[in-house]
């Protein structure tokens, strides 16, 4: 199935790489592998804020299917930047490629109070679905 149009920017670091793509249905997929430690700064939440100014409320889609790690601080910024953006997230939906980053998500929906619109995917093709149905 051929995704719609979308607006695509990518980060590209040593220990990680990030993408986030937007499209028209108000969906937004955030990819990311490797290790997050911070190297992209603030700037991957700045173009989110982009996002949820053109698109409000969006569905946030977070494929960290190949993701090894990230450090307390990003996930605790990641978590704080989600908190204060609740308002205009609809949905959240994020894939997780490891039991390490399973309780890191966990312990990010706890933190940023998103139990109610978070869902977390341990299975690729369920989320692979979801995404396909919803852009």
């Amino acid at each position: 199935m051929a995704l719609p149009a979308s607006k695509d920017l990518s980060f590209n670091g040593i220990h990680c790489s990030m993408s986030i793509k937007s499209f028209p249905s108000r969906v937004v997929v955030v990819r990311i592998s490797g290790t997050d430690i911070g190297e992209f700064g603030e700037e991957p939440m700045l173009e989110l804020k982009k996002c949820l100014l053109e698109m409000d409320p969006i569905h946030l889609f977070i494929d960290a299917r190949d993701v090894r790690g990230a450090s307390i601080e990003v996930s605790g910024e990641w978590a704080a930047w989600l908190r204060n953006h609740k308002a205009h997230l609809q949905r959240i939906s994020m894939l997780t490629g490891s039991r390490f980053i399973e309780v890191t998500a966990e312990f990010v929906r706890r933190f940023a109070d998103l139990e109610g619109i978070m869902r977390i995917y341990t299975e690729p093709a369920a989320f692979d679905m979801a995404l396909a149905r919803s852009v």
